[in-house]
């Protein structure tokens, strides 16, 4: 009798990308030990669950099993909820093609009502889900065995790791240059000409027809094999519009990017406008690229602040895949550890959140709605002023308190002896919360990587550790927010104000227990304080962070002290302090400025420069008294900038200003300048949506009005003039955010700038 053998392959390497197909199977991209890249195909059917009457379940369960878009069902126990004790009976079904879970559940939804159930885990994307169930994660180093469209994993990694070893990946820089008729490029604009960049090395695609053009690129990426494609614009426009070229010269089909034989056929798919901690943003669809990592740097968050060491490291820790990562908001990305850990506990995730928040009288709303605790600094210069501020404060105490949704007001721990102070909340002592449990991994490593760092010896592996420990830290800035966020599967109301109630009461605390060694609170704000006391040394600061740190268990950091440091007023109410608005020295000569022009991203470059060079003139002054007598040098040295500006010697890219628009330019009421430019670029044919940043610059115009003062940067012309006037009014005004608070008006101001005759008097 003859018997069927299976032909197993043992590869060990890294996983580099996972993605479904169509036909219910997972593709696996595997960078081998060798260097070899290879594919492999896994067998994998999402699966979603429903919850109801046990009754209801079994006939539900009948009505769909001949449904075409069902592989199977069975009856499983899970979690139905994050607050339950006790596993539920519940329907799960594989859905066989990954594409339809949405269209399914919606159908099922209209045809049985959400009144009697429940469906969970719908929206969880299918690669997440494979990485979950097999707990494994990408550029997990690891050995696969592969049966025949079934694989199977031993891991030789953990996400707990600090010096995980990744593979030496290939990566190139697209880049296309367009025969545009004006200065709008559109997809019947012809290419000019395509350049590569890999490894220092550029090649140039700029002879012959469209046609071969296309094809030559695709030759090139073929022989280079990366494993990334960086580009800018891939998202918005540049995929597309190589995509659409490829289809106007017939040759679609063969244009090839990826690894896989799929060509780049680029959906006609929107962008969409998200709103994040106050700010509107514009997130480009993905342009995805089979079998290697597309990073558009336009369309990245992640990946702009922390470089691919810190993409990577939020990737392997949130076991999201590069590319979504990559576009990911750090939301999304913290979103994933916490549907990691309720996947291993067998916690279903509802499809639609419905936990309300607890209900409160106007007088409880009262105390219990009312974020960090601040000092209000005291205005003016202070000398010898030291800086202290909490680690991770926020998510320490969600850590160290047991802070999340099913902890806070819990049905198991009423009489609990964790109880948030104001608030009178019971915290559960029974069960370790979800949230708390993702954050211990993200604090303990971020702690590491800031000890790594300082003990690292070349600035290399130094910037590694930085890069990695950054990513870390956006993420658990995010975690905070994310508690409160109405559409957070594992937030809470309640929980998020218990987090903001521990932390008033440990920024007392603090401060009562500096007052009693003598020091003076001149500012804090949430979790930090700036201490002043006559005489005191650094061991004794030091000294008093680790008793801090003792008492409330979370660490207090030294940040340095002070030679001088100089707190503002707000620019709408003079003699009025503002909690984020300052500018100082440490005793090392470094830097440290908020809410001041040098600070803000819609200041130009140029006056950005000046001002920092007149807080430069000051660090080697000590003294209050040395630092004011300072000040006609330091405004008399601004003449350079003010000079190039009359002279016309200033390039017009240090001029140009960059606003985000919030809302379409149509509904825009008033005539605000970045509202201005963005209609200008739409009646020149630009698309200009909300979250967009637009760019203009001040130019000359003997018209006053508003509209004709400004111009779209992407319609200036080599003839362009700026207006001088405008901007040496920005000079000015960053001048007098520095020096106003001593008295020096714009009028003083302009006096030294002009070496006016009139009497120079400090008001």
């Amino acid at each position: 009798m003859q018997k069927n053998f299976i032909k197993l392959r043992a590869l060990r390497g890294w996983l580099l990308d996972v993605y479904p197909s169509p036909s219910g199977e997972m593709i696996i991209w595997f960078i081998a030990e060798n260097g070899e890249r290879v594919r492999f195909v896994d067998k994998f059917s999402n699966r979603i669950y429903i919850s109801g009457n046990s009754s209801e379940l079994k006939c539900l369960a009948e009505i769909i099993g001949e449904n075409r878009s069902v592989a199977d069902w069975c009856f499983v126990e899970r979690y139905a909820s994050l607050f339950d004790n006790f596993k539920s009976e519940v329907l799960e079904i594989g859905i066989r093609d990954y594409r339809r879970t949405h269209i399914f559940a919606k159908k099922l939804l209209r045809l049985i009502g959400c009144e009697k159930f429940s469906f969970y885990n719908i929206d969880i994307p299918p690669s997440e889900a494979y990485l979950y169930e097999k707990d494994i994660f990408p550029l997990a180093r690891l050995v696969v065995v592969d049966y025949g469209k079934k694989l199977w994993y031993k891991i030789l990694d953990s996400v707990e790791s600090i010096d995980y070893s990744i593979p030496p990946l290939r990566f190139i820089w697209l880049n296309v240059s367009i025969k545009a008729k004006s200065s709008l490029q559109k997809m019947s604009d012809e290419i000019d000409r395509i350049s590569i960049i890999f490894e220092n090395n550029t090649k140039i695609i700029g002879e012959g027809s469209e046609t071969e053009k296309i094809l030559e690129l695709v030759k090139i990426v073929e022989e280079l094999d990366p494993d990334i494609i960086y580009t800018h614009g891939g998202d918005s426009f540049l995929f597309q519009y190589l995509s659409y070229r490829a289809f106007v010269n017939g040759i679609l089909d063969n244009f090839l990017l990826g690894r896989d034989n799929v060509p780049l056929r680029v959906k006609k798919r929107r962008g969409k406008t998200i709103f994040s901690y106050g700010r509107i943003y514009r997130k480009e669809p993905i342009r995805r690229l089979y079998g290697r990592i597309h990073i558009d740097i336009d369309n990245t968050f992640i990946h702009k602040a922390c470089g691919l060491e810190g993409l990577i490291e939020a990737s392997r820790n949130c076991r999201i895949s590069l590319h979504r990562a990559a576009r990911a908001t750090i939301g999304q990305v913290m979103s994933s550890m916490q549907l990691y850990a309720a996947w291993k506990d067998e916690i279903l995730i509802p499809w639609k959140k419905r936990e309300p928040e607890s209900f409160k009288t106007a007088s409880e709303l009262l105390v219990a709605d009312r974020g960090g605790f601040v000092f209000e600094p005291k205005l003016g210069i202070h000398t010898s002023i030291a800086e202290v501020d909490f680690t991770s404060m926020f998510p320490m105490l969600m850590l160290t308190k047991n802070i999340s949704a099913e902890t806070v007001l819990c049905r198991c721990c009423p009489d609990s002896k964790l109880v948030v102070p104001e608030l009178g909340y019971h915290v559960c002592e029974k069960r370790r919360g979800i949230v708390p449990r993702t954050l211990d991994l993200l604090l303990k490593k971020r702690l590491e990587y800031k000890h790594l760092m300082r003990e690292a010896y070349d600035e290399k592996t130094r910037q590694v550790y930085n890069m990695r420990q950054n990513a870390l830290k956006w993420i658990l800035v995010t975690c905070f927010g994310y508690l409160g966020y109405r559409n957070s599967r594992f937030g809470k109301v309640d929980a998020h104000i218990s987090v903001c109630a521990f932390a008033r009461d440990t920024l007392l605390r603090t401060a009562r227990m500096a007052e009693k060694r003598g020091f003076e609170v001149i500012h804090g704000i949430v979790d930090s304080l700036w201490l002043k006391k006559k005489k005191y040394s650094t061991e004794e600061i030091m000294d008093f962070c680790s008793e801090v740190s003792k008492v409330t268990n979370i660490p207090l950091g030294f940040e340095g002290i002070y030679r001088w440091i100089v707190f503002l007023p707000s620019k709408t109410i003079g003699g009025i302090s503002v909690l984020n608005r300052y500018y100082g020295v440490f005793e090392n000569g470094e830097i440290k400025m908020r809410g001041i022009e040098a600070r803000r991203r819609d200041t130009p470059n140029f006056v950005r420069r000046a001002q920092m060079d007149m807080i430069k003139e000051l660090t080697e002054i000590f003294g209050p008294e040395e630092l004011k007598a300072r000040f006609p040098e330091v405004l008399k040295g601004l003449r350079g900038y003010v000079d190039k500006l009359i002279c016309r010697q200033v390039d017009i890219s240090d001029l140009i200003i960059t606003k985000r628009i919030s809302k379409p330019p149509s509904r825009y009421a008033h005539n605000v300048f970045q509202a201005i430019a963005a209609k200008q670029l739409e009646k020149a044919g630009f698309k200009v949506r909300a979250g967009d940043n637009v760019q203009y610059l001040f130019v000359n115009s003997n018209d006053k009005r508003a509209r004709e003062k400004v111009l779209a940067a992407k319609l200036l012309k080599s003839d362009t003039s700026y207006d001088i006037e405008e901007y040496l009014n920005m000079l000015v005004a960053a001048a007098e955010t520095l020096f106003g608070v001593f008295g020096y008006t714009k009028k003083i101001i302009r006096a030294y700038l002009f070496n006016h005759d009139e009497q120079i008097t400090l008001s």
